[in-house]
């Protein structure tokens, strides 16, 4: 599963007077192809509106500063295409008239050894770093290409424009998002507490809403309801439900439906929920696959309230396209230090589970009884990449923090009950004691891709938080 909406990018093509200008044509022409192969919406100045469609003088940068001003909304990102040498106050100065806060990401194209004569150099190797000197001298922070310079048509430039698209998507879906927060955190865990003003000064909102309220709108719910129908529906197909009462996954369906109805009323984009126990004490079941299904669909859905954890799992949906998890750092796995069990009781989505059965939930039912507990689902999480990552608001100091990582979900054998996974992690110790040195919480979202260094650049570079990347 991967799903990923059309993007909008910004494109300034970079041209010099005195060098080769039929490059910044051919160039300009090469980037709008790969970049509408590749499914992306480009913004670009025409040869009617400059030389080439090029940026070169300050009107023509005035005139992409308007342009990107008009689109404004589209536009998650900006690609710097140097063909030549390029003229960087031109470059610099359409990027701070246009007022963006989007990611810039600077490419050059590198010479052929074979056309190095005055009609056909191009010395955009060294024109990139006048461009990032520029950038960096006007504050405008920016993201380079793995290799120094890439033709767009290579096979390295395209990896690096999709790496640089997941940027874009992260830092474009973490600024004003609204998260809802439904009910209290359980008392017993602080671990989850955390800032909403420090949140709100990043863009991000947290809608609550009362756990009475949602319950209340459950009881004015009939059975016969559509979205009840409907729900039920969708239920059946997600996971075989085996031997859970019909009155079980009726009280499923209306909590779905109703926290469906809520968020579109709200405009809330994920969710993070009040898992246990007042809903098995006062409703009767567990949320678990209610919250699975909201992540498969990708609208991240954390446990236990914790809204810190829900962002994270959005970040990496983001970055991927594909649903998160949010789990537990659980358990050593034997004596390997490089290996862990993650686990969680569980809501995860069905993307994650090499086979999932619907069940009670076996933690909470020794509390609150087992026909209580109906809803959860328990299976193993299949091998393969996994990216993880943490954010957290640091109070004290008033800032966002977080770390980001990559490993791997292995076959090793593991007999438990939930939603569990054996991870490998190289230097697990090091990320272990740095969670536990800096306080962060036990809960980690996780995501079945390789696609933390996008989350690092996009919460460092253009979010402005403090991250470590775990390498």
């Amino acid at each position: 599963m991967s799903t990923q909406s059309t993007i909008t990018l910004g494109l300034i093509v970079g041209n010099r007077g005195f060098f080769p200008d039929h490059l910044a044509r051919s160039g300009r022409e090469e980037m709008i192809g790969v970049l509408e192969r590749a499914g992306v919406k480009v913004v670009v100045l025409g040869p009617e509106d400059a030389k080439h469609g090029a940026v070169t003088t300050r009107e023509e940068a005035r005139r992409c500063a308007e342009l990107f001003d008009r689109h404004r909304k589209e536009i998650a990102g900006v690609i710097v295409t140097l063909p030549n040498f390029g003229e960087e106050r031109a470059i610099v100065d359409a990027l701070r008239q246009s007022g963006l806060r989007v990611p810039v990401l600077v490419q050059a194209t590198p010479d052929d050894t074979g056309s190095m004569t005055i009609a056909d150099r191009r010395d955009s190797f060294c024109g990139k770093m006048s461009a990032c000197n520029n950038l960096k001298q006007y504050g405008i922070p920016y993201s380079l290409t793995t290799l120094h310079t890439e033709a767009p048509s290579s096979p390295a430039f395209d990896a690096d424009l999709q790496w640089f698209l997941g940027v874009c998507r992260v830092v474009r879906g973490l600024r004003n998002l609204r998260v809802g927060a439904v009910g209290a955190r359980p008392a017993a865990f602080n671990t989850v507490r955390y800032s909403e003003k420090i949140l709100e000064a990043a863009g991000i909102s947290v809608e609550p809403v009362d756990l009475s309220e949602i319950l209340g709108r459950i009881n004015r719910l009939p059975d016969d309801h559509p979205s009840v129908k409907g729900k039920l529906a969708a239920i059946g197909a997600y996971a075989p439900v085996g031997a859970i009462p019909m009155a079980s996954t009726l009280r499923m369906a209306k909590l779905a439906a109703v926290i469906d109805e809520w968020m579109a009323e709200t405009e809330v984009a994920i969710s993070a929920l009040q898992c246990w126990t007042a809903i098995e004490e006062f409703y009767g079941i567990v949320p678990c696959t209610v919250m699975s299904m909201m992540s498969d669909e990708l609208k991240s859905s954390a446990c236990e309230v914790d809204i810190l954890g829900a962002i994270a799992m959005h970040a990496l949906r983001l970055a991927s396209g594909t649903p998160s998890a949010l789990l537990d750092w659980n358990n050593n796995y034997g004596d390997d230090p490089d290996k862990a069990v993650c686990f969680h009781c569980s809501n995860l989505p069905k993307h994650f589970f090499a086979d999932v059965q619907m069940d009670y939930q076996a933690i909470i039912a020794g509390t609150v009884g087992r026909d209580n507990t109906y809803g959860t689902l328990v299976g193993r999480v299949k091998p393969g990449p996994m990216t993880f990552a943490r954010f957290s608001t640091d109070d004290v100091k008033g800032r966002i923090t977080g770390y980001v990582g990559e490993g791997e979900f292995t076959t090793d054998p593991l007999t438990t009950f939930g939603g569990a996974g054996v991870v490998r992690i190289p230097r697990m110790q090091a990320l272990l004691r740095y969670i536990c040195e800096n306080g962060f919480e036990h809960h980690v979202a996780a995501n079945l891709s390789s696609v933390a260094g996008i989350v690092y650049e996009a919460a460092t570079k253009y979010l402005g938080w403090e991250m470590y990347w775990h390498k």
